[in-house]
């Protein structure tokens, strides 16, 4: 199947940050939506294959930066409560140029998803209420770790990468700020009646081995959650993440070719 790469430019705020539009070259090919971002410091280039993946079999998808990181634009966060807001404001905002796009009958899906940080702010984006329900939820390298175990994040080596990395995203989404609301996100959760399929790799340093598992007793709860767990998907390579994730939706029905 012939595809077509269109360059969006999303409002955020004052500010304006970048997506792709992926998905079949004619406007009437298409069947059902996903909607993907990226994780902490990255950006949306991290996860063009999700996005080319589906688009082969028919699914038109949208992948955007999120604001105020560096290596996707330079936009601008100046407040992190308004971040917390607005970002997932961005999933709707992406449907509605798809859907402005491709001509999508009543009957398609939509599928929200994203890469760490990119994850929870799908699931953020699914309690927001609009028009259109979300069928599925695929959070990729998204975990809560064990209480008493020393956490990647807190290691030496890890620390001295953040000194980094803390410049590629603006003051106000600084790792110090970011990873505690991270961790708080993950328990206090209000999601409900969502399917959520979470993806973490053996290999994954940051969800860790019992990762994937603790965050799933947190979410059944309200929501019907399963877990997939490939043998390498190292955390920094969410590309990786491509054929489990097509295979899920097409096992699912929710690939028409």
């Amino acid at each position: 199947m012939e595809l077509r790469i269109e360059k969006y430019k999303l409002n955020y705020l004052n500010e304006e940050t970048l997506g792709f539009m992926v998905g079949p070259e004619s406007p009437s090919s298409a069947t059902n939506v996903a909607i993907f971002t990226h994780g902490f410091t990255s950006h949306k280039g991290s996860i063009l294959n999700w996005a080319i993946r589906l688009a082969e079999e028919g699914m038109a998808c949208f992948i955007f930066d999120q604001p105020g990181h560096y290596l996707g634009n330079f936009s601008e966060v100046h407040d992190f409560e308004e971040y917390k807001i607005e970002v997932p404001k961005l999933f709707h905002q992406s449907y509605e140029l798809v859907k402005s796009y491709y001509q999508l009958n009543e009957d398609h899906k939509l599928i929200y998803g994203g890469h760490s940080l990119g994850a929870l702010m799908a699931i953020k984006a699914s309690e927001i209420e609009i028009d259109k329900e979300v069928e599925r939820i695929i959070a990729v390298g998204f975990g809560l770790p064990p209480e008493g175990v020393t956490h990647i994040f807190n290691t030496k080596f890890y620390k001295s990468t953040l000194k980094v990395r803390a410049q590629l995203v603006s003051k106000a989404i600084s790792p110090e700020v970011v990873f505690p609301w991270i961790k708080a996100e993950k328990v206090a959760l209000a999601t409900e009646g969502q399917h959520v399929h979470l993806i973490s790799g053996e290999d994954d340093m940051v969800v860790g081995k019992e990762g994937t598992e603790g965050l799933k007793k947190i979410l059944e709860t309200r929501n019907t959650v399963t877990i997939e767990k490939p043998t390498k998907l190292p955390h920094h390579l969410p590309e990786m993440a491509a054929p489990h994730i097509k295979k899920y939706l097409k096992d699912e029905g929710l690939l028409t070719n």
